[in-house]
């Protein structure tokens, strides 16, 4: 493990905290009765003294200055800063706790736990006089310091902020820890998701589990990632949805039940897909489509009011209204309405036809179904911002929806589209067994025509179907989606902790000898500088040229190398230039 300088000087303070019988990651606990945030909500007008405080929290500025030193800690509510005199660490003789142990030995990014009074400073900041600390973990990586000045204007500048996304998304402790806002939109999705789920416990509806590992995959139009058994010696699939085995809880006697459910699909990625995703699936006895669209209105509603206190969201340059009642369309009407064109008679080969005219891609494994999903999807979706329902959709899309009641070839269905997505997809529920076995059928002619979405049959799943099971509406939400939009967040990825990745590019094996020897570096001095910790020419050009000429002769008397004379400033300097 190649260790940059910073790297090298914090593993050397953990040895020297060590050998003063600090131990660096206590086991014990460290009492905590106060956040940051209340200290500052409750201090001012002394709402309370907070005479004897326990906080702990992570190092995130410090001004030491001789016998009085100022340092800022971080806990999960934000910031405070605290106060350390020397004299009151070490009321004795020995002030090796402050002049050793928290001047030299502590950096920007530790964990420590103080004890203390808070007082307010003379410039008027809120501040924790500090009467004790104790060492609760040693950070050995630096953390990246965004610092902030002001231009001619005053307005604050940051500098070397940590924003890269890729590593922000993968390095989400990081982010978290020097980004505090990101917080935000993960404390909302949370309050998002306990809203819907008050919302359908209050209907009395049952929240269950059903599997993840499934030996059929169904409930969706997608492809699943597979997995093998060793002990059962089969092949299984993480789930695409969890719609089946929630019907089976139907026909079993239940007449709610919902699920939050993680689900897996094997598709593409972008700021609007991940493999592994989040939705709320319900499926509610003697209810049909209509009145689950009255359900979505007023439960999305609800979940606004409760994250903002008002239906109106603003999401990038939109503001969206969340009050009912929510715009409505047919598929056909909303193609229509987008496009000018009528497809609500058309066959395969003209709407191959109508593709052309509109510029939308298409192939040969593309049928009925797909073709007019596809047209949707790239001419109508892109253009709707607020929450609309498209409703009704023809009958080759829908192979788990009950044939419309009044329009033949079309099924009881509806989507939710918001700021150009779909965030929930409903049905009135298919309970003709004979219907859903042909319907199933249709799909594996379509897995013949090669299309890898196409369902499989399930057999199981039939058999439940053929005990009875009542007129049921079911519903999914997408909640990474609506998380999107109920926090403003551009991308997936912001709303998910930790999003699927490409694989960590390796860094490239370093030559290092070479690298030293045509900067110009004596040979016998080459394992001096790596023994000082010092792998590639990129680590020494990073240390100043005096911090060398210092190191380097007492590493080379630590290693009797006598006969090794020692660089001159004016060497070292010609290296690193």
């Amino acid at each position: 493990m190649h260790l940059s300088e910073q790297e090298i000087i914090r593993r050397q303070s953990l040895e020297e905290l060590q050998k003063l019988g600090i131990e660096p990651y206590p086991a014990e606990l460290f009492e905590v009765n106060v956040s940051a945030r209340e200290i500052h909500a409750n201090y001012p007008n002394q709402k309370i003294e907070y005479k004897d405080v326990s906080i702990a929290g992570r190092i995130m500025t410090r001004r030491v200055m001789g016998n009085a030193s100022f340092a800022e800690l971080q806990d999960e509510t934000g910031r405070i800063q605290v106060y350390f005199r020397r004299d009151d660490i070490c009321p004795g003789e020995d002030k090796t706790l402050y002049n050793t142990v928290f001047k030299k030995l502590l950096d920007i990014g530790d964990i420590i736990g103080v004890k203390g009074f808070v007082f307010t400073t003379q410039t008027g900041e809120i501040s924790i006089h500090v009467t004790s600390f104790k060492v609760l973990a040693k950070s050995l990586r630096p953390l990246p310091i965004v610092k902030e000045t002001k231009d001619e204007q005053g307005n604050v500048v940051l500098h070397d902020a940590f924003t890269d996304p890729e590593q922000r998304y993968r390095m989400r402790y990081v982010d978290l820890t020097v980004n505090p806002h990101v917080r935000d939109a993960f404390i909302k999705r949370t309050q998002l998701v306990n809203s819907m789920r008050e919302y359908l416990a209050g209907k009395g509806y049952l929240e269950v589990e059903t599997p993840i590992l499934q030996p059929l995959y169904g409930g969706a139009l997608a492809k699943p990632f597979k997995t093998h058994h060793n002990t059962l010696d089969m092949t299984l699939y993480l789930r695409i949805a969890n719609e089946l085995y929630l019907k089976r809880l139907i026909v079993g006697g239940f007449n709610g039940v919902f699920e939050f459910s993680k689900d897996f699909r094997n598709e593409g990625m972008s700021r609007f897909h991940n493999p592994e995703f989040t939705q709320v699936e319900l499926y509610v006895a003697y209810k049909d489509y209509n009145w689950m669209m009255e359900l979505v209105e007023e439960m999305i509603e609800k979940v606004a009011l409760d994250l903002h206190g008002t239906t109106q969201v603003t999401v990038g340059e939109n503001l969206i209204d969340f009050k009912r009642p929510w715009k409505r369309f047919t598929m056909f009407e909303a193609i229509q309405n987008y496009t000018g064109i009528d497809i609500s008679n058309m066959d395969e080969a003209a709407l191959r036809d109508a593709c052309k005219q509109l510029h939308v891609p298409q192939d040969a494994t593309m049928g009925k179904a797909k073709l007019i999903d596809q047209i949707f999807g790239e001419k109508c979706e892109p253009q709707i911002i607020q929450p609309t329902f498209i409703t009704d959709y023809p009958v080759e899309m829908s192979p788990l929806s009950k044939k419309h009641r009044s329009k033949p070839g079309l099924v009881e269905r509806f989507e939710a589209i918001c700021n150009r997505k779909e965030i929930s997809n409903a049905y009135s529920e298919l309970n003709d067994p004979i219907d859903q076995r042909r319907r199933f059928e249709e799909q594996l002619e379509a897995g013949k025509r090669g299309d890898e979405e196409a369902m499989a049959l399930d057999e199981d799943f039939l058999r439940a179907l053929e005990y009875g099971m009542p007129p049921t509406a079911g519903l999914g939400i997408g909640i990474d989606r609506l998380s999107m939009i109920m926090t403003n967040s551009p991308s997936i990825q912001d709303v998910i902790f930790f999003p699927q990745m490409k694989p960590e590019k390796a860094a490239e094996p370093v030559d290092a000898e070479k690298e030293f020897l045509a900067a110009g570096i004596r040979p016998e001095i080459i394992p001096i500088i790596t023994k000082l910790g010092y792998h590639s020419l990129a680590q020494l050009k990073a240390t100043k040229p005096t911090k060398l000429f210092n190191d380097i002769p007492g590493m080379r008397k630590k290693l009797k190398l006598d006969a090794v004379q020692n660089p001159t400033l004016q060497e070292i300097e010609g290296w690193l230039s």
